[in-house]
């Protein structure tokens, strides 16, 4: 048995685990996927603290490597369910495993628009993040997907950085806020193309064109990188009945990163938040465990 499972190993589940570690509780961090979360996919990251320049993985292998030293155990499966009470139980698909206290980090990936090799560009022109990978493209064409706040956000930023921005979306509006639509409508180098999609993704290993489908028929779009902006899945389904979640399905947590349940904790991307980054992910799985440490020690 374990004093704390860290559910999802992305910055925030890797640093509750840290922190876990650090304040001398066995740790165990479960991730079905790649070590590391969302930030694997960004090529070159310039905006966390103590690095002027390293790619996603880079960063990933380090917090893994730190993690490691101070002594988690890691184990590469799926979790399907948590059984609450004294004592938690993590169901997983290879196994049960017991701890005293949980932090749910298991995040939100973004939603792709199923585009034939879309994955194959992910990190070679399509990104989900103007704050984080804006900078690479200025001066430069870009496309927006999506027509929502978030999509609109994105391209306003991009707008002050690249030479021409698109907005490709699916309906015949644009369904943001009427602020942010009408900032975009005072860019004069943004074009807006609604009732579009993407229909096939053209390039030698970087992107360079998209193909664009419209009731007038399809046309060749030339870009140097695609933003991906239609929406985030909250990766919570396993938990519904132990944490209450919103609308959305994040979790309905606040900084404090507790959970009706006693004893389960959430961090990251995974519960509803304004600003999702590298940054605040850490510091809510600094939160998490430390939360988690406070109560294993009441219950001595």
């Amino acid at each position: 048995m374990y004093d704390i499972i860290v559910i999802g190993a992305g910055p925030a589940g890797l640093t509750a685990a840290l922190y876990a570690c650090r304040a001398n509780k066995s740790v165990l961090v479960l991730e079905k996927s790649a070590f590391g979360g969302q930030i694997t996919f960004s090529p070159k990251v310039e905006n966390i603290p103590g690095f002027s320049s390293l790619t996603g993985n880079e960063f990933a292998e380090k917090l893994v490597e730190q993690v490691l030293l101070q002594g988690a155990d890691v184990e590469p499966c799926e979790v399907l369910g948590i059984k609450d009470g004294d004592i938690k139980t993590v169901s997983t698909d290879s196994g049960e495993y017991e701890a005293k206290a949980v932090v749910i980090a298991t995040g939100a990936k973004h939603r792709l628009p199923g585009i034939e090799n879309e994955e194959k560009y992910i990190g070679n022109g399509i990104s989900f993040c103007a704050v984080c990978d804006g900078a690479f493209y200025e001066g430069k064409t870009v496309a927006v997907l999506g027509g929502g706040n978030s999509a609109l956000q994105e391209a306003i930023l991009l707008s002050d950085l690249c030479k021409k921005v698109y907005i490709i979306q699916n309906l015949e509006v644009l369904t943001g806020e009427k602020k942010l639509q009408e900032q975009v409508l005072k860019k004069d180098n943004i074009e807006i193309i609604t009732s579009a999609s993407i229909s096939a993704l053209k390039g030698d290993g970087e992107l360079s064109a998209v193909e664009i489908k419209t009731p007038d028929g399809e046309n060749e779009l030339v870009i140097d990188g695609l933003f991906v902006a239609i929406g985030l899945i909250p990766q919570n389904e396993p938990f519904a009945e132990l944490i209450k979640l919103d609308k959305f399905g994040y979790a309905d947590s606040d900084e404090a990163c507790l959970t009706q349940t006693n004893g389960i904790y959430v961090a990251g991307d995974c519960r509803k938040k304004r600003i999702r980054q590298v940054a605040t992910a850490c510091a809510d799985g600094a939160i998490a465990a430390l939360a988690a440490c406070d109560y294993i020690d009441s219950l001595k």
